[in-house]
Formats: structure tokens, C-alpha cells, sequence
């Protein structure tokens, strides 16, 4: 994420939002990095197994990302895009503290996505 790069967060009060597009039942569970869609917005790539039934999917998201961020699970909420495949996650937290996590997870997926 360069300095003149789309975020695919925005901070709040008390935390961030984060974008992020879901690839459900995928072969593994990870965050490749980030996308910048055709419209110019940032967005964290996310693969989970789970199948998207019954929230499966969404709690495998929210699972994902906590761990990712090293942050508890129960600081992290979808609040849109429920049955979508683009969501907002709102994490709660020091925003400089997540800000640095998001941008070494996204350089982390990245370089092993580049070394594949």
C-alpha cells in the first residue's frame, strides 16, 4: 500500500473499517493482499472454506481477519455486506495499532503470493 495507493480501510472512532471481497469455499483460508477494483476502491482479498450458509462463511471471515490482525475475535464485526462478497468490517481498537497490522498483513500476503 504506497502512500498514494487506495486504502482498503477507513479509520473511525475506536478503530478501523476495513473492505475486504470473500471468496467462499476456497481450498484454503487466507488474506492475499490487496485489490484495487475498476472503480478505484481498495479492498483486502479474503479466501475462507467455509460455505457461504448460515453465516459460515462470514464468521470463517471474521476468524480469519482477528487472527490475521492478532486481535480478539469479538472486536470484529461485519456491518455490511452480509450476503454480499464485498464487506466492511469494523474492528475495534487502537486505529495506528491495526493501520501498521493491515499494511504488514497485506506486504506479507503479497510477497507469498509473489514467491508462488
Amino acid at each position: 500500500m504506497g502512500e498514494g495507493a487506495p486504502k482498503p480501510y477507513r479509520v473511525h472512532d475506536g478503530g478501523v473499517d476495513v473492505f475486504v471481497r470473500l471468496t467462499p469455499k476456497s481450498a484454503r483460508d487466507a488474506v492475499e493482499g490487496v485489490e484495487v477494483a475498476d472503480d478505484g476502491r481498495a479492498h483486502l482479498k479474503a479466501r475462507v472454506r467455509a460455505v457461504p450458509e448460515k453465516g459460515k462463511a462470514n464468521q470463517a471471515l471474521v476468524k480469519l481477519v482477528a487472527k490475521a490482525l492478532g486481535v480478539p475475535a469479538s472486536t470484529v464485526e461485519i456491518v455490511s455486506g452480509d450476503t454480499a462478497r464485498l464487506k466492511t468490517l469494523r474492528i475495534a481498537g487502537n486505529p495506528d495499532v491495526l493501520i501498521a497490522a493491515l499494511q504488514e498483513l497485506s506486504s506479507a500476503a503479497e510477497q507469498a503470493l509473489s514467491r508462488q
